[in-house]
């Protein structure tokens, strides 16, 4: 899939304040500092169309992107602030739930993890929380470049067979960088699928 046009089309913090315009959403969320914002940019090949920061946090709506005029990539915000205060957490995780579990549209959600780090607890917890609610997801692997190859590929695999100690078998499972751009055809030949997939069936339904 090549992006065309990536197009700001909104910001929320409940459901009902979503786009009326109804397409197909693929969510992207992850802990703080994991290269969300540089991994969406890269993504859609623009320099600022999600701002990032070295600060956790900067991300504190549901950002909606309208991308060739055909799907929404959706930037949420992220989870595991330990600096935010007790209350600051509890509203971004009224935000993230409201959208993740009342969306209709939310087709996949990519979960970003830091591929140098044995994944976390809290993004354990949240994996385990989007198996049981019945949520799409795929797992994306970022900041590739920061090690090298081997490492790499060593970090991931131990961080494969964690999930697999939760489930029979893995969710969709990508690698990146948003400085080389690795990655950035898997995951939109990825999104490009499934929307073929929906179109199919729904033409099939019809």
């Amino acid at each position: 899939m090549k992006v065309t046009e990536a197009l700001f089309a909104g910001s929320s913090t409940r459901i009902s304040e979503k786009p009326k315009q109804v397409f197909p959403e693929f969510a992207f969320i992850g802990r703080s500092n994991v290269g969300k914002s540089s991994l969406i940019n890269m993504l859609c090949g623009r320099k600022n169309l999600a701002m990032t920061s070295s600060t956790p946090g900067k991300t504190q709506l549901v950002n909606h992107y309208l991308i060739n005029r055909e799907w929404y990539l959706v930037d949420l915000p992220g989870y595991g602030y330990a600096k935010m205060s007790k209350t600051g957490r509890q509203k971004l995780a009224r935000i993230i739930r409201d959208y993740i579990n009342l969306s209709r549209e939310l087709t996949v959600l990519f979960v970003l993890i830091d591929s140098r780090h044995d994944i976390g607890q809290v993004d354990m917890d949240f994996l385990v929380e989007l198996g049981e609610s019945r949520i799409p997801f795929a797992i994306i692997f970022t900041k590739g470049d920061k090690n090298s190859a081997a490492a790499r590929t060593a970090q991931i695999e131990k961080n494969k067979q964690k999930i697999l100690e939760y489930w029979e078998e893995l969710p969709p499972v990508f690698d990146s960088s948003s400085v080389t751009g690795m990655g950035r055809d898997e995951i939109l030949d990825y999104i490009e699928s499934v929307l073929k997939d929906i179109k199919t069936e729904s033409i099939s339904n019809n």
